[in-house]
């Protein structure tokens, strides 16, 4: 019989995927069998990223496309040319997004907005344009990266926990009009996992201490810790799971 998880022949479209969640997200879809494509803005780190995973899954099952998440019309393009040249994309996944640290009062407009359509308005670009071809198909994957800050705040993160809060209810909103067309809608909210962009962090010795005490499981995430959830929600095995946001946070959402 053939695993449920098993994702042959399937087409992956990641966003942010040059570096951390999203790089090791693309890699573990590709250990699961999908052909994947990697995205950034960046395109000498995505070329990288390209050729690494390539080396590992081959060049037939691994290729890159640089556009602009927040721009519709780069995103039309960019869609319309990975389904020409590598073919219908059966899963999303939203991955792409900023953070800012500072406190609200000192917010500039220019920064709440960059953070809110890079980790939003992004999302809703991308998914819309994808949905729009597995809506025809009748089938289709998307999973959003939520946060743990969707359900929580601390401060100097304001416009992070509004973006993430609302990503949040942009996956059930995509549920309620896309499921009945065959897709399956879901996100993924992972606590504080130890990648280079939180490098900073966990050499901050208060706050790496307040990480390990807050966090029932006792420890920073991994990239890998994410990699099982996210084959899951991708996968014939989640068929009937919709519109869930799955925490990937080591408990720290369920205690105070």
């Amino acid at each position: 019989m053939t695993s449920p998880f098993d994702l042959t022949g399937r087409i992956a479209l990641v966003t942010g995927s040059s570096r951390g969640i999203g790089r090791s997200i693309a890699d573990g879809l590709a250990d699961a069998g999908a052909t994947i494509v990697l995205n950034g803005v960046d395109a000498g780190r995505l070329e990288s990223a390209c050729t690494d995973l390539a080396e590992k899954h081959g060049a037939d099952r691994v290729h890159a496309r640089a556009f602009d998440i927040t721009d519709g019309e780069s995103v039309d393009q960019a869609i319309q040319w990975i389904e020409s040249h590598v073919g219908p994309i059966d899963i999303l996944f939203n991955n792409a997004g900023v953070q800012h640290r500072q406190p609200l009062v000192d917010v500039s407009l220019d920064d709440w907005r960059r953070v809110i359509d890079i980790d939003v308005t992004g999302a809703f670009l991308v998914g819309r344009t994808v949905a729009r071809g597995m809506i025809d198909r009748g089938a289709g994957k998307i999973v959003n990266i939520c946060s743990v800050q969707s359900d929580l705040a601390r401060p100097t993160i304001g416009p992070y926990t509004a973006a993430k809060g609302a990503l949040r209810n942009l996956t059930r909103a995509m549920t309620a009009e896309w499921a009945r067309h065959g897709l399956q809608v879901n996100g993924i909210a992972p606590g504080y996992i130890h990648t280079e962009m939180t490098q900073n962090l966990v050499d901050d010795e208060e706050f790496n201490a307040w990480i390990l005490g807050r966090t029932p499981a006792g420890r920073w995430g991994s990239v890998a810790d994410i990699v099982g959830p996210a084959v899951w929600l991708a996968s014939q095995a989640s068929n009937y799971v919709n519109g869930q946001v799955i925490f990937v946070d080591g408990g720290m959402s369920v205690v105070v």
